[in-house]
């Protein structure tokens, strides 16, 4: 008991240490990047500030106060003056409108103007911190407060690198963390009535998390297929409801993103990305060695090994399932596309280290009951 006791404080007291380290860091942060990306975010929330849930209209000719054109002044951008030549636009018809969907925006404008970036990331370090103290005091035996801890410190260290590459990645990392607390929940506990709720829950966050980033549309492949999978066989009423309650959450999570496709791109399955982001997969696999050459690559070698253990002990086998799949489907789409970054695959890595974690790690006596399937 004391052993375990000593193990929770220090891990503990490590997260700490790493999230003072981070608002260290953060605290010299700028809202002038230099990043097309981060002024486009910056503009969004600009909208909602200025119009509220007029601010989903994202037409550049809106910017009659000039707000983006200082911007992009600022940040030393040739064509600052040119709105036909704004960055990270897309012309739809007439219009020139932001290709991203509006939950990051949305997030940003909840900020005074310019102290934007630093709040977010602040409340989602908060966020990731909580739930990995939340991962160190669910665990029971020595060796799980270990790997709780270790998995929590690593959490909080991403939140600034690489997380800051990208203010979309600030409230995914916070969905991540929640939505593996969720599927762990879902998927094990022996209560019907908590699996509804939490598949429910994740069913929302996870539609939610498209309107922060496009491409977080393949994490919920896993949960769909295994969802339809464990309703198509055993055929019982729960496990229908189960899958009937993810899916209608998670379309009303979507709704930020269909009511932007709607008015920016004139329907609501219409996309706002221009054909250069819709290329065609290349299955050279040739962008693979960039991934794999940095902690992205370590890190799906964790994720998959640890998926692979969890398949093949035949324990806890409806989460390990999500993740696998989870893992071929994230996977085959960034491996397939020619640009890398050093943020790509973390939506995916954390939420499947995360639902590992709760899954494995984190059950109450109660919930280590074998669920059968």
């Amino acid at each position: 008991m004391l052993k375990t006791w000593i193990l929770r404080l220090l891990f503990c007291v490590l997260c700490v240490g790493i999230l003072g380290s981070n608002f260290w860091t953060m605290r010299n942060w700028t809202e002038r990047t230099g990043v097309y990306d981060d002024i486009c975010y910056l503009r969004q929330a600009h909208l909602f500030q200025r119009f509220g849930l007029g601010g989903f209209d994202t037409n550049i000719n809106r910017d009659d106060d000039r707000y983006f054109a200082t911007l992009a002044r600022e940040i030393g951008y040739e064509a600052w003056d040119n709105p036909a030549r704004a960055p990270c636009h897309t012309q739809i018809g007439e219009k020139h409108v932001i290709q991203y969907p509006p939950g990051t925006g949305l997030a940003l404008s909840v900020f005074p103007a310019d102290f934007q970036r630093i709040p977010l990331y602040a409340v989602a370090n908060f966020f990731v911190f909580l739930a990995a103290l939340l991962a160190i005091y669910s665990a029971r035996r020595p060796h799980e407060i270990v790997g709780s801890g270790v998995v929590g410190m690593a959490a909080i260290y991403f939140m600034v690198n690489p997380s800051k590459a990208s203010y979309s990645m600030a409230p995914t990392m916070i969905v991540c963390a929640v939505v593996g607390f969720l599927t762990a929940i879902m998927a094990n506990d022996p209560r019907s009535s908590r699996r509804n709720t939490a598949a429910a829950a994740a069913g929302m966050f996870m539609g939610l998390a498209v309107s922060f980033r496009l491409p977080n549309l393949l994490l919920s492949a896993g949960y769909f297929l295994v969802l339809l999978a464990l309703a198509a066989r055993s055929a019982k009423l729960d496990d229908f409801i189960r899958l009937a309650l993810f899916g209608v959450a998670y379309l009303v999570g979507l709704v930020p993103t269909l009511v932007s496709n709607a008015i920016n791109a004139g329907s609501v399955i219409a996309t706002t990305y221009s054909a250069v982001d819709a290329t065609p997969p290349d299955f050279s696999f040739s962008i693979a060695w960039q991934y794999f050459s940095d902690m992205q690559g370590a890190l799906t070698l964790l994720v998959v090994t640890w998926s692979i253990v969890a398949l093949a002990a035949n324990i806890r086998k409806t989460a390990a399932s999500i993740v696998a799949i989870n893992i071929v489907v994230n996977l085959g789409f960034f491996l397939t596309h020619p640009i890398s970054t050093p943020y790509y695959l973390m939506p995916f890595l954390l939420l499947s280290m995360w639902t590992l974690l709760f899954s494995f790690f984190n059950d109450s006596d109660e919930g280590r009951v074998r669920y059968a399937r």
